[in-house]
């Protein structure tokens, strides 16, 4: 099994910044991808970013160029570095863990752009 938990969300206004952090815990060794996903109210949950071991980086359409993802693939910690936002971003953001065998979600950190 293994857990997610996030931290560094809060409310930030128009244009600001916020750093997301995300840990591993558990049978960390199975991962093989981790990254993030976020849910506004009344929509979807869709793809923000993600990060294979390798290190190859995919993104979601309404984020490129504004957000960056990293990690530490032997501690399998995520991070999401958030710049420029718009109060589109407000939504919860879910750390995502994937192995061969099994998809993983943290409990997800609420993210609240002002304009």
């Amino acid at each position: 099994q293994v857990q997610l938990m996030e931290s560094g969300g809060g409310l930030v206004q128009a244009g600001g910044s916020l750093r997301l952090s995300c840990a591993a815990s558990g049978s960390i060794f199975q991962i093989n991808v981790m990254g993030w996903y976020r849910q506004a109210p009344g929509k979807g949950r869709e793809l923000v970013a993600i990060i294979s071991s390798g290190g190859s980086t995919n993104y979601g359409d309404s984020v490129k160029g504004r957000f960056t993802i990293s990690g530490d693939s032997a501690k399998k910690m995520v991070y999401l570095q958030m710049d420029s936002l718009k109060p589109e971003d407000t939504a919860v953001y879910y750390c995502y863990a994937t192995s061969s065998y099994s998809t993983y979600w943290g409990q997800g950190t609420q993210v609240t752009v002002s304009s």
